[in-house]
């Protein structure tokens, strides 16, 4: 049942009885419509087409809960950490001690803004909202409440500059300082510039990974929390992809080379231990090699990724055979991230296109 009032000329206040709490207090939700009549009519069909029959007094902090415990079961390690970290500040803000019936739209904005003007990044704010929207979302699955107002509530993308790419010197010297610390490590860093591949996935080649000039990407591996003891797992791409990756022939030489050496004595390219080695490792032979070749410390590890991916766009690779090299499932997030090498690529097209069609 739901009531409608003109509060203004073309402003509407739409109240719905949601059912009682677990006092057996009856609870109501309020929604503001701007627009005709029927659209308040309409927002007010959908308030009671499902009602909140099982949310009761039930407030936002315990919905994330209920919703970590729900997924937990599907989720890897990783994901569930991330999760639930984020659920964690969702938690410490007030918005978590509101009841899930009465959050609205306006709720949502105003707990955006308050995490705006307490400084916390643009990027920690969408990933807070796609936590709390994907709850709110499980609680109308539930029949908690009738609609998500979290998707009504979008985030604005904020306007951020293009990442720069390394150059191609500061490459070509991080791997020469990484062959300084160990074959190891400078054969690590040359393959994570030459196949573009994630830090857990270099820590997941086996030497029976390469074959006939190809290196075959399956899993990664992931740090894993159990106990409050970090232990290294045995997982699928992020993707759930497997790809073959080619290698160039000075790259092939060094992978052959080394295999005769160890290949018979251990199973892993980058650790001799048996279990599955952790990417922390690599991720010390990266600061270690950076350091002694110089270069700039804002420089990660996974720009080598980034510079991969750049350097093959804008010399003209086909985007889709990029993206296959890199692990996307889909091409279209491979032009996103990379629009910039995609320009400069076709900017040495029509370049090519002019001096083809000069007449002298």
């Amino acid at each position: 049942m739901a009531s409608i009032r003109e509060r203004r000329p073309g402003a509407w206040e739409v109240r719905a009885f949601t059912g009682n709490d677990d006092r057996g207090r009856p609870t109501q939700v309020s929604r503001t419509v701007h627009g005709t009549k029927k659209d308040a009519q309409r927002v007010a069909a959908q308030l009671t087409f499902r009602p909140n029959r099982n949310a009761g007094g039930r407030k936002i902090a315990d919905l994330l809960d209920e919703w970590i415990e729900f997924n937990t079961p599907t989720w890897a390690p990783l994901t569930l950490r991330d999760q639930t970290s984020r659920a964690t500040l969702i938690k410490a803000d007030p918005i978590a001690q509101q009841t899930v019936a009465s959050v609205g739209v306006a709720d949502i904005d105003r707990w955006v803004t308050r995490l705006r003007l307490a400084k916390v990044g643009e990027s920690s704010i969408r990933n807070q909202h796609s936590v709390l929207r994907a709850a709110l979302e499980q609680a109308v699955r539930w029949e908690w409440i009738g609609r998500n107002p979290a998707m009504s509530a979008p985030i604005k993308q904020a306007k951020r500059s293009q990442r720069e790419a390394m150059s191609d010197e500061d490459v070509q010297a991080v791997i020469q300082a990484a062959a300084e610390i160990n074959e190891f490590a400078g054969l690590c860093i040359r393959l994570a510039a030459e196949t573009g591949a994630r830090r857990g996935e270099l820590a997941a080649l086996r030497w029976t990974s390469y074959a006939d000039g190809l290196l075959v990407i399956d899993s990664q591996v992931v740090i894993a929390t159990h106990d409050d003891k970090r232990t290294p797992e045995l997982q699928p791409t992020k993707t759930g992809n497997r790809r073959a990756v080619s290698l160039s022939a000075p790259t092939q030489a060094v992978v052959e080379t080394m295999a005769k050496q160890w290949a018979h004595l251990t199973t892993w390219m980058f650790s001799p231990d048996e279990p599955p080695p952790s990417p922390d490792r690599i991720g010390w032979w990266w600061r270690r090699a950076r350091k002694l070749a110089d270069i700039d410390s804002k420089w990660r590890l996974h720009d080598l990724r980034h510079w991969s991916a750049t350097h093959a766009i804008a010399s003209g690779a086909d985007v889709r055979k990029v993206a296959n090299r890199l692990g996307h499932s889909d091409p279209s997030m491979t032009l996103r991230v990379y629009s910039h090498a995609v320009k400069a690529a076709d900017a040495a097209l029509a370049d090519s296109l002019g001096e083809a069609l000069r007449s002298e």
